[in-house]
């Protein structure tokens, strides 16, 4: 299908019973028809970036898989928390490491943001860090509306942890229709 958007969901949230995991599952129920979802390759195992480990052994099987699987993808989803006003530190290293390779996965990369946080700010700072470090791949970063669910404990069930709240349903949904002709663009 020509009008198939491929999109790569990649969650900073280590815990599989997360609030940024259930967004990413509520993501194909609230996608625009012929966008599909794929999550990322496991990063949690890939080592802390050091260039030593790097010159004597190349790229990890992780980070090769994670960078061949944003290259297949039409856009790229990151749906994070925010640990101490900023990208979780596994994220931010799978991140660095893919940022070292010549054939640079990100660059030109539509690239969507979203976050999830039972505080006030809903990962805003997170988000803010988050577009300074993937422009700096040269990724085109998709500018509003933005996704910032705060509070996320009275949006999603407590027992299931599917998302509830209709509200921030409705501006998912937004989100992804303009992500969508954001990428349509991009691929012109």
């Amino acid at each position: 299908m020509a009008d198939e958007l491929k999109v790569l969901t990649i969650c900073g949230s280590l815990r599989k019973k997360s609030y940024n995991h259930a967004l990413v599952r509520a993501l194909p129920a609230l996608a625009p028809e012929g966008m599909t979802f794929s999550e990322s390759p496991p990063f949690d195992t890939i080592p802390f970036y050091n260039q030593d480990i790097q010159d004597a052994s190349g790229f990890p099987d992780s980070v090769v898989k994670l960078a061949d699987a944003i290259r297949a993808a039409d856009g790229v989803i990151i749906v994070t928390p925010e640990y101490n006003w900023t990208i979780p530190g596994a994220l931010k290293n799978a991140f660095d490491w893919v940022s070292r390779m010549k054939d640079q996965p990100f660059k030109e990369k539509p690239v969507a943001i979203q976050s999830a946080s039972s505080g006030p700010m809903g990962g805003s700072r997170m988000q803010y860090h988050m577009r300074q470090s993937i422009t700096y791949l040269n990724a085109f970063i998709f500018g509003t509306p933005e996704v910032i669910v705060s509070f996320a404990q009275n949006k999603f069930d407590k027992d299931t942890l599917e998302l509830t709240d209709q509200q921030t349903k409705d501006f998912i949904k937004q989100q992804l229709a303009g992500f969508a002709g954001f990428i349509k663009r991009v691929r012109a």
